[in-house]
């Protein structure tokens, strides 16, 4: 991971302090491989909390199905049922406050957020993205990245704001693009960073490690880089039992 300012702080000699069970609501639209991952590390007691709900704008959404086998509250809320994205929100929020959480996380969650909803839970609401941002913003990201030729790729948990893929970044990993990639194996080869990364995102904030501040993530106290702590391909492949040198 570079960045040495902050290995060691990270990594090592830490006891977070005795609490109650912090508690996270996970917003998905789709099959919930993220969230899948959430849960696994729950099911370790390596995610720092418990995961009280997962709500979906998709009723067939099969992460819905994910959260019920795992006994977690499955809320089904369809977009469509609302003549607005305000009012849409507006009743997501109510749900959410519901289960009183500490931490709100986007795994897949494939709504544009109106102002009022990141504002009221600014600064405990994360997302990950398939880019290393503010590399590719937006869909598309590994056709994009392949288009333009890039030795470099990966995923990012954010901080989300009101810019679309803006917010301050807190974690990143990074693949290796082949030769010979394509746009399935290199998302196949970003999911298994993001399935990396993310519960560990989750547990620094849910232990009180990182947080927003203002208009910037930090660790430990310490003001992150705007692309936040960042995981080599080599770090992240060996932790994953990849080929280092596929790439």
């Amino acid at each position: 991971m570079s960045g040495t300012d902050y290995q060691s702080d990270t990594l090592n000699a830490f006891t977070p302090e005795p609490s109650q069970a912090r508690r996270v609501v996970v917003l998905i639209s789709g099959s919930g491989s993220n969230l899948q991952a959430l849960i696994d590390a729950q099911t370790h007691d390596a995610l720092g909390g418990e995961i009280v709900a997962v709500i979906s704008n998709q009723p067939d959404a099969y992460g819905l199905k994910r959260a019920r086998d795992a006994g977690i509250d499955a809320v089904a809320l369809p977009h469509r049922e609302y003549d607005s994205r305000e009012a849409y929100d507006g009743a997501l929020i109510k749900v959410i406050e519901r289960h009183e959480p500490d931490l709100i996380v986007l795994a897949g969650f494939m709504r544009i957020l109106t102002p009022r909803f990141v504002n009221r839970f600014l600064g405990r609401m994360l997302n990950i993205h398939p880019s290393l941002l503010p590399a590719y913003t937006g869909l598309h990201t590994h056709a994009r990245a392949l288009a333009d030729g890039v030795t470099e790729h990966g995923c990012s948990v954010h901080f989300v704001t009101e810019e679309l893929d803006g917010g301050p970044v807190a974690l990143q990993a990074e693949v290796a693009v082949a030769e010979d990639e394509t746009e399935e194996s290199l998302q196949a080869k970003v999911q298994a960073r993001e399935h990396l990364i993310y519960p560990i995102a989750v547990r620094w904030f849910l232990e009180g490690r990182l947080q927003l501040k203002g208009d910037q993530a930090t660790m430990d106290g310490l003001a992150l880089p705007p692309t936040g702590m960042r995981l080599s391909h080599q770090d992240a492949a060996e932790e994953l039992d990849e080929d280092v040198d596929e790439a």
